[in-house]
């Protein structure tokens, strides 16, 4: 036999959840409004534009190279008087020797031979290559940008280790938001968090979520990526994992936008998951995903590289914290302080439009590469 609930207990069960759904749907539609607010203030001023022929060589790796070549190619487009997007499988030599190229810039580069490179600059073509993974790849990267005219690199520390192989222009340029897809957005429920991370389980961030757990097992959160099951109480968490779940750019920024705090952790340089830093290179710069988060409206709390007070403000556009005691004891702050944590994310997501954007960092380059400046 069917048990009914009462009418009333219904009714009442009814307004409870009209009642939470108005209070998430207004205060999601409020701040939604004031990044749209910060948005629209913005400066439109263009950041340059450069009479020269660019050859584009993508990464040619597909996701999660892809959507970068993609930022890239797009911010080109609007700086350069024509743009000549090739992959690494075509024929380089032939298409620089008959287009002539001012510049031939390379993504990434670890499937192109040193020795096509070579063939380019015999040809009095310059070329110029951004490295993509450093100091994580080095190892492998050591042997390639002896070959390049021109070496850009978006880690700081990485800087002098590729000036002391024989490289005379290094350049320090990291990576930034594609302003196209990192924005505030407006989110259905199933995007709405209090707590998110997305990224994968290297050895590190799992002994850091180790300490977590139960704190985040009791909060509205999600974490999304591969080796998630590492955690030692995967079992807790793991109705808020989704586990081997690699997304793209679209889904990622839907969830940043709908997360009230979202949690960077940076890649330990010496794990042993997918690392070729035998030289055990440090890292002092922000990873992209620092960008990325900032630039969709929302609270970034993350861990300190010494090098990110360059690009934002600790207290004023992001947060950072050292321990996993600190980060649970400022994300309860942050949650319950609602305004202060909107102050805040809202002023990220200023600075973030204004200089971090690829098209900043692609028309850094070209300054770099055609007007002499520093990076």
């Amino acid at each position: 036999m069917i048990k009914r609930v009462p009418r009333a207990r219904r009714r009442r069960a009814w307004h409870r959840g009209w009642e939470k759904g108005f209070r998430v749907g207004m205060s999601g539609g409020y701040h939604y409004g004031r990044c749209e607010a910060v948005m629209q203030q913005l400066p439109n001023d263009p950041v340059g534009w450069w009479d020269v022929r660019v050859m584009y060589v993508t990464s040619g790796k597909g996701v999660p190279y892809s959507p970068l070549d993609e930022a890239v190619i797009v911010s080109l487009q609007g700086l350069v008087r024509e743009l000549i997007v090739l992959q690494p499988t075509h024929d380089l030599k032939s298409a620089a020797v008959k287009m002539r190229p001012d510049i031939v810039l390379v993504l990434e580069g670890l499937v192109i031979p040193g020795e096509r490179i070579d063939e380019l600059r015999a040809e009095g073509i310059r070329t110029a290559i951004w490295l993509t993974d450093d100091p994580y790849y080095t190892d492998l990267t050591a042997s390639l940008v002896t070959h390049y005219d021109i070496v850009f690199t978006l880690e700081l520390a990485c800087v002098e280790f590729y000036r002391r192989l024989g490289c005379k222009q290094v350049h320090y340029l990291p990576f930034g938001s594609n302003p196209s897809i990192f924005r505030p957005k407006r989110v259905t429920a199933q995007f709405r968090h209090d707590i998110s991370f997305i990224g994968s389980a290297y050895w590190n961030r799992v002994a850091f979520f180790n300490q977590m757990t139960p704190f985040l097992a009791k909060r509205n959160t999600y974490i999304a990526g591969i080796w998630w099951e590492r955690l030692r109480q995967f079992q807790m968490l793991r109705p808020k994992i989704a586990l081997n779940n690699w997304m793209g750019p679209e889904e990622t920024a839907t969830h940043y936008s709908g997360t009230k705090i979202v949690i960077n952790l940076h890649r330990a340089t010496d794990d042993p998951s997918y690392n070729f830093n035998s030289q055990r290179i440090g890292a002092v710069s922000p990873n992209p995903r620092t960008f990325e988060i900032a630039g969709c409206g929302t609270l970034l709390l993350t861990d300190v590289r010494s090098d990110i007070t360059r690009f934002y403000t600790p207290g004023q556009e992001i947060v950072t914290y050292a321990s996993p005691s600190e980060l649970m004891h400022k994300i309860d702050y942050y949650l319950h302080h609602e305004e202060e944590r909107r102050f805040i994310a809202l002023n990220a997501l200023r600075r973030t439009m204004l200089e971090h954007t690829y098209p900043r960092r692609m028309a850094q380059m070209m300054r770099i590469l055609f007007e002499g400046a520093t990076g």
